[in-house]
């Protein structure tokens, strides 16, 4: 599993949202016209995952992210926030680097070998760096792509 099988150049947004709701409601909008999906569904969706408990691991990094039916495969949408905002995170740091993944009901072990991935990319303090200095969407995708492409 790839950064490239799950983010594709367009899927890649600079947001200047100032709170995890609407950071969420700005994903969902991007994810709905990715997808074809219903925004208000994949919105219900990042909610009820964020009920369970916060997406926001650490770092300044949330992972938010969801199963619904009507996928056909895996999605991902990456944002950076201009500002950080609250996420409730698990170490209490605003959040500014969001990667949104979203996986049909049925992708059990593809959902979590794609999470493992992502958590992978983003544990990466240098990574992390370079995203955060990034000024376009296009160096986005870049960085996000050249990773795996050096790994290989």
């Amino acid at each position: 599993m790839e950064i490239s099988d799950l983010l594709q150049s367009d899927s890649v947004v600079i947001l200047k949202s100032s709170s995890k709701k609407q950071v969420l409601q700005e994903l969902a909008k991007k994810a709905a016209s990715l997808t074809g999906l219903s925004e208000r569904k994949v919105f219900d969706t990042l909610l009820e995952r964020e009920r369970l408990g916060t997406t926001g691991v650490g770092n300044g990094i949330a992972i938010p992210h969801g199963k619904l039916p009507e996928l056909k495969k895996l999605h991902g949408v990456f944002a950076r926030l201009e500002k950080p905002v609250d996420f409730e995170s698990i170490d209490d740091r605003p959040v500014d680097l969001v990667f949104l993944l979203l996986a049909p009901e049925q992708a059990g072990a593809d959902h979590l070998k794609a999470l493992a991935r992502v958590s992978r990319l983003l544990r990466d303090a240098d990574n992390c760096e370079k995203l955060r200095g990034a000024v376009s969407t296009d160096g986005l995708y870049m960085l996000l792509i050249q990773n795996e492409a050096q790994a290989a």
